[in-house]
């Protein structure tokens, strides 16, 4: 494996103290001892609730070549021998190096924020842009305080394209992390009522995702949804931050990269998009109008840093679902077959909404039956009654008859469904977890979605773990 830092320039990123017989470089960075790989150099972290620390000779059990500790922690550390490098504070250490492998680096750096799509835009321009040359994205959703830096300081020097994903729950979060990532693309998916509870309004939300625009470098572009009720707004703050390049999306006549058709079917989707004087034909492997809301702002990216245009398209055939955001298992149940739509890594109102088209769109086998199972949408705050009760219009308009609800905050959704719609509903996810495993039945499409702090992966889990898999036939990032 390639070298990623070598020790002397983590050292002098850092301001730090080299402790020990230093390796040569390191060839990866953990905060995790979990997942440390041999090689890795340890970053020890004090979190909210655990000290990195405290797991030091974990990290070395782990193969760690080092350690990245503070100087007040050193002397309840005499007893390791690993090398380390002692900072005065190893977050703001880690954020140093993050900033330092920005400074080196010659990649296009594309950022992402928005309400929903930022996980799947990042994603798809990982796929999109490989054709074109070395990229280095995020695993997962490093997209807070923490996870941006990390993520910089794991880009390899060499890398052509940088993805980042930048998220927020509070105003003033995300004009740190983009002045950090300095971003040459700076994409927003679109805005919705996420975290509302922490905003008074969805214009409030538009503010906080336009802080993006504090980062991206002079000469850069942004990307922004023309669908969108506050484009205009976003756009007029993209200008006022004295950006130039300001480019659209969308199915609006005036979008410059324009949704011209879109073909919905249950397990992949086709677009027709028309950007300049070429349409270009987009098959995406998995099925969702709202990824290809996603796709438009993708090409739109690959097309400004001078990518690979027709590779790009034909990557998007090999897109499928990510973990947690419309990944699928088919399962094998006495009788047949049951198909798991698993949307269980979070939820706002839009989000809702997009995965209950894609359930609606599914088709159930035999007998089967279309059942949505919806946990919290977490942070709305005094909106909440009404945000989930308004989710019963969509239900009723995708002809779901079968509702299973956990969580104190889905009462307001339970109420509002009519008689004609079996509900369930439990307070708790742990006993929801057993209701779903007993009442699941041959041909039935299950779609499970709720915010993270739920829980309901523990559904798809228990789901996986009763029934077996048919043969995996499903595309993933």
């Amino acid at each position: 494996m390639s070298m990623l830092w070598t020790s002397s320039d983590m050292v002098a990123a850092m301001g730090g103290r080299p402790i020990g017989i230093m390796p040569a470089g390191i060839t990866g960075i953990s905060i995790d001892t979990r997942t440390i790989g041999p090689g890795d150099a340890f970053f020890a972290i004090k979190g909210d609730k655990t000290d990195g620390h405290d797991y030091a000779s974990y990290a070395i059990a782990n193969g760690a070549a080092l350690l990245v500790v503070a100087e007040s922690k050193l002397p309840a550390l005499g007893r390791l021998s690993a090398p380390m490098i002692v900072v005065e504070d190893v977050f703001v250490a880690l954020q140093k190096l993050g900033i330092a492998a920005r400074d080196r680096s010659a990649a296009t750096v594309i950022a992402v924020t928005g309400s929903v799509g930022k996980t799947t835009t990042k994603e798809m321009l990982r796929r999109t842009l490989e054709p074109s040359g070395k990229v280095h994205a995020a695993v997962a959703s490093l997209n807070n305080h923490w996870g941006v830096p990390l993520t910089l300081a794991r880009m390899p020097a060499d890398a052509r394209f940088g993805v980042f994903e930048i998220g927020m729950n509070h105003p003033g979060e995300i004009g740190p992390l983009s002045r950090m990532v300095r971003p040459d693309v700076a994409i927003i998916t679109t805005i919705a009522p996420a975290h509302l509870g922490n905003f008074a309004n969805v214009e409030e939300i538009a503010d906080a995702k336009a802080e993006i625009f504090e980062g991206v470098v002079a000469g850069g572009d942004v990307i922004l949804n023309r669908d969108n009720a506050q484009f205009d707004q976003l756009e007029l703050a993209a200008r006022k931050a004295g950006i130039e390049h300001v480019h659209s999306f969308g199915q609006h006549a005036k979008a410059d990269f324009r949704l011209a058709e879109f073909d919905g079917a249950a397990e992949q989707s086709t677009l027709w998009a028309v950007f300049g004087s070429e349409t270009h034909e987009v098959t995406i492997g998995a099925p969702g109008r709202h990824l290809a809301e996603n796709a438009m702002a993708v090409l739109a990216t690959v097309a400004l840093v001078g990518a690979d245009v027709p590779a790009a398209v034909a990557a998007f055939s090999g897109i499928g679902a990510v973990k947690g955001r419309g990944e699928r298992h088919r399962l094998r149940i006495p009788g047949g077959m049951l198909t798991v739509i698993d949307e269980s890594y979070n939820a706002n109102p839009a989000s809702m909404r997009a995965a209950i088209a894609v359930l609606a769109g599914a088709k159930p086998q035999g007998d089967g039956r279309r059942i949505a199972v919806l946990g919290d949408m977490l942070e709305m705050g005094e909106f909440s009654p009404s945000v989930h009760a308004d989710l019963a219009a969509p239900l009723l308009a995708a002809g779901i008859e079968d509702v299973w609800l956990g969580g104190p905050e889905m009462t307001a959704l339970r109420d509002a469904l009519p008689e004609t719609v079996s509900v369930a509903h439990f307070d708790e996810t742990q006993d929801l977890v057993p209701y779903v495993l007993e009442h699941v039945r041959a041909g039935d499409v299950v779609m499970v979605k709720s915010s993270f702090g739920l829980g309901f992966g523990k559904i798809i889990q228990g789901l996986l773990d009763k029934y077996p898999s048919f043969p995996d036939t499903e595309r993933q990032f």
